[in-house]
């Protein structure tokens, strides 16, 4: 009996993981062979968190997780430490690309140029932020009255550069961001959402008069690691790639 029962649960431990591998789409989290002559980098292999690790937390278990190919921030496990996830290396000059979708009324983002040091208790503190989010909130939280604050925008800094189409909960979006010599530019589903040169008078002033003006080091360095941010109702990437400049 034994034997049999064994040989039951290894079976039905083989069909679980087959079912599981049915769902990882194999067009996604991979390199074209034209990406990968031109230099573009995996961030996101679909399988792991290889590459990345918690904010100031390196080593330690976290509420993100892999689920069919997608890396999804988990807010319902509560035996795990959260917060914001980080690359392992830090970049420069680059375009990241990516997908994002998000639930209903969800919140969340992505940073770059982000400096990993104890001084410093958050991600927020020293990189910028492409802000993700739930568009339909635009027109139903007074928090949006600012126009900084949208999806594809710097948070809290540069507005739309031109409008644009922000799918809804549970639909993928398409992000590009370009970081060459301190000039930042944002994308959202094929438009330029918002950008910025961080070597100017005029960014200088903006940051100056913004709720980042207590933040002495941020968005000081023109290089650093890439961060995602912890969102309590959830949030899912895919297709993380980069190419360095």
């Amino acid at each position: 009996m034994k034997s049999i029962s064994k040989h039951i649960f290894i079976s039905a431990f083989i069909g679980i993981l087959l079912v599981a591998c049915d769902k990882i789409d194999p067009d996604q989290n991979r390199l074209t062979e034209q990406e990968v002559e031109e230099g573009w980098k995996l961030l996101f292999d679909g399988r792991s968190t290889k590459g990345w690790h918690l904010y100031n937390e390196a080593g330690t278990p976290s509420s993100w997780v892999v689920i069919d190919g997608e890396l999804y921030c988990d807010p319902y496990n509560f035996e795990v430490k959260k917060g914001d996830l980080v690359t392992d290396k830090e970049y420069e000059d680059f375009e990241l690309q990516f997908e994002w979708k998000i639930t209903k009324d969800g919140n969340s983002g992505v940073f770059i140029n982000v400096q990993e040091d104890k001084k410093y208790p958050n991600t927020y503190s020293t990189g910028l932020e492409y802000q993700l989010l739930d568009g339909r909130a635009i027109n139903e939280n007074s928090y949006l009255i600012d126009s900084t604050k949208r999806a594809g925008t710097i948070y809290g800094l540069s507005p739309y550069s031109s409008e644009v189409k922000i799918n809804p909960p549970g639909e993928w979006n398409h992000a590009k961001i370009q970081h060459v010599n301190g000039r930042v530019s944002f994308w959202l589903n094929g438009e330029i959402s918002s950008e910025a040169d961080l070597k100017t008078l005029e960014w200088q002033e903006r940051v100056a008069n913004s709720e980042f003006n207590d933040k002495p080091d941020f968005a000081k360095k023109n290089s650093g690691k890439i961060g995602l941010q912890y969102w309590a109702k959830g949030v899912s990437f895919r297709n993380i790639k980069i190419l360095e400049f």
